[in-house]
């Protein structure tokens, strides 16, 4: 039976609200560390899974197509992947299996994984005996969650910008103080005054930390947002 090269597109993308942003009311999105493979054999079919981090669709192609590239005696390369922090992008592929047999069931996993920025895909080797929809089902899906039995996971916090103007004599006291609480510094920098950029939760908090620091004399100043991961939630 010849190779199928068909690339059948499992559901249309899709954009849908971070639930973890719901839930919190921040941004905490969660994302694999780094690339996890497992194989897995059902009646002598192989099913190679891989999943990767990817940030946007063209680096989630980017990984598919090297997968095509790494096997290309496999039968059929199905993917699926998410993107995006609030709102989040979802497409999946067949690849040429039954529709909605392989791509739904991966995209499946991922969400039941709550991840995002991810792609996985899973290379199959035929080995003689159909397995049927339910059976194509349940092995696509069960790839990649053997693949991310194995993960470490990152979570990547929203936090704003904010920049300080100090007075040399206070930098270093309030920068001190500010790292005890736990603010994440982003940079120092020195000239006719101390300049510090934190990355913060909190504006609000933010402020009145830093009003009780320096009784009022010193506010800060938004710059934009950035995103930091930790190994925590």
């Amino acid at each position: 039976m010849p190779r199928s090269t068909a690339n059948s597109t499992t559901n249309r993308p899709r954009r849908v609200l971070c639930s973890t942003a719901r839930r919190n009311g921040v941004v905490v999105v969660r994302t694999v560390a780094s690339a996890v493979r497992a194989e897995v054999e059902i009646k002598k079919s192989r099913f190679i899974a891989i999943v990767a981090r990817a940030a946007s669709e063209t680096e989630a192609r980017a990984v598919i197509a090297s997968r095509r590239s790494a096997e290309p005696a496999a039968r059929h390369h199905c993917s699926a992947f998410v993107y995006g922090d609030v709102h989040r992008v979802e497409r999946s592929s067949d690849d040429g299996e039954p529709g909605g047999t392989a791509g739904t069931p991966m995209l499946d996993v991922l969400r039941g994984h709550d991840l995002t920025n991810v792609v996985a895909v899973v290379t199959r080797y035929f080995g003689g005996t159909k397995l049927g929809t339910g059976g194509l089902t349940r092995a696509y899906g069960g790839a990649v969650a053997e693949a991310l039995g194995g993960a470490s996971f990152l979570y990547r916090h929203r936090r704003t910008l904010m920049r300080i103007e100090l007075p040399h004599t206070d930098a270093g006291r309030v920068e001190s103080e500010l790292r005890r609480r736990d603010v994440e510094i982003v940079s120092v920098e020195y000239g006719a005054s101390a300049m510090l950029t934190v990355a913060v939760a909190d504006t609000a908090d933010f402020d009145a930390t830093l009003a009780d620091l320096t009784a009022g004399t010193v506010t800060s100043e938004r710059l934009g947002e950035t995103y930091v991961e930790t190994s925590a939630p």
